[in-house]
């Protein structure tokens, strides 16, 4: 379906995004083309309208670049027609400019990142008329878009064929009634080699990048959650994990809550590292604690005496009572960049986190714009304190100051407002 693949690429290009995308939808030249176009999609009758106007479906943050406006030219020129849709309106005169500003050719690209969103093509039409131009394009939106394929590259890692995971492993999904879903193609596994004593690995399952469905829209609607979770492992996870594992004294024998965990990379390598009483690995949507579910399965001989649990948990939700305030420390990856969901994150820290002046709660966001800064504001008026953290690892750091500065070029689209983290610690009390 054209859609489900709209919905994906909208989720994993614009990622990280940029207010343009996220506002695309509402933008009255973009929504009058996307009216006109839905009637072509066969599959589009079931989909609510209302799913084109929940910002929540899209993982967008308030925003990442410099803005430029857009005009129905822009659009026109880059979100072609097909020659059986209605005829688009014809585009206003063009500028008179006879050469684009570096902004607008940051808007071009962006909006070239929504038209594959939008027209993403059928394999078919894709097979008929080559890759080599879509190659050429794809390379210049990349250089706008937030993507990165791996991150920082702090854990060694490796994609895993499922006939060489170790057959307990097998065995222990199918004893949890998944065993159709090992040999299913949408998964992909990624065997991860801790920096640690011992060396222990773990096996991580996730969706492969091109196996949203629609379904996922409609549980994101349902569930008013977002589908950030199912997207990837976001950069800051991994800086998490890897901040967890060269401090793992902290987590020895304590009970750990991760929040909007995603496929849980962090709360699986705590297991794993750091000799904790309990870690509760938990995310808001329940097809992402499904993915949970199944990474503790598939690594439960990794974690020795550490009991670990995968949880449904909605921030907007009252929690159980015995959650309350018996967590020794809470985690979390990138989980301040929605604004609306602020509040209800603070009151879930404060009302889980234990009453101690050694619990804590460990942050990793990157500053978002102001998305991060508003958040700290209302963990004050929660009566928290917090501490922000800019340089907390070495390795961390280095490799954000040759990112930031161009001396590596592995990852051309860095940029620290979005894609590096910054730790927060937040505490009840005073810090030492």
């Amino acid at each position: 379906m054209e859609y489900q693949s709209a919905k994906w690429h909208i989720d994993h290009t614009i990622d990280q995004p940029c207010r343009c995308t996220r506002t695309a939808l509402h933008c009255t030249p973009v929504r009058s083309w996307f009216d006109r176009r839905v009637p072509d999609y066969p599959n589009h009758a079931h989909v609510p309208r209302s799913s084109l106007n929940n910002t929540a479906l899209f993982p967008c943050v308030e925003s990442a670049l410099p803005e430029e406006k857009m005009t129905e030219a822009d659009i026109s020129g880059t979100l072609p027609m097909g020659s059986s849709s209605p005829s688009p309106s014809p585009p206003p005169a063009p500028p008179q400019s006879s050469a684009p500003s570096r902004g607008a050719s940051n808007a071009s690209l962006r909006w070239q990142i929504l038209r594959r969103a939008l027209l993403a093509r059928s394999a078919s039409s894709r097979a008929s008329d080559g890759t080599t131009n879509d190659q050429q394009k794809i390379g210049g939106t990349n250089k706008i878009s937030r993507k990165a394929s791996r991150g920082f590259n702090l854990i060694e890692c490796h994609v895993v064929p499922v006939s060489q995971l170790h057959k307990s492993q097998v065995n222990s999904l199918n004893g949890n009634g998944n065993g159709n879903d090992v040999e299913c193609q949408k998964d992909v596994y990624v065997c991860y080699k801790l920096p640690c004593g011992g060396s222990p690995e773990l096996n991580v399952m996730y969706r492969r990048e091109d196996s949203l469905e629609l379904n996922d829209i409609e549980a994101s609607n349902r569930y008013n959650i977002d589908t950030t979770g199912l997207v990837c492992c976001w950069p800051s996870e991994e800086v998490l994990a890897f901040y967890c594992i060269n401090h793992s004294d902290m987590f020895r024998s304590k009970r750990v809550l991760e929040l909007g965990s995603g496929y849980g990379l962090a709360g699986l390598v705590i297991a794993a590292s750091a000799n904790a009483n309990e870690v509760i690995i938990s995310d808001g949507n329940p097809q992402v604690v499904g993915y949970i579910q199944k990474n503790i399965s598939i690594n439960a001989e990794t974690f020795d005496r550490t009991k670990v649990k995968s949880m449904t948990l909605h921030w907007d939700q009252e929690q159980p009572s015995e959650m309350f305030n018996s967590f020794d420390i809470i985690v979390a990856s990138d989980c301040t960049f929605f604004k609306q969901f602020h509040r209800s994150l603070a009151r879930v820290v404060k009302s889980l986190l234990k009453h101690s002046e050694a619990s804590q709660a460990i942050f990793l966001s990157p500053k978002r714009g102001d998305s991060l800064n508003k958040f700290l504001e209302i963990i004050k008026e929660f009566g928290l304190r917090y501490e922000l953290i800019e340089n907390y690892d070495l390795t961390v750091w280095n490799l954000h100051k040759k990112y930031a500065t161009g001396d590596n070029r592995s990852w051309p689209n860095y940029n620290e407002e979005h894609c590096y983290p910054l730790l927060v610690r937040i505490t009840f009390g005073h810090f030492v």
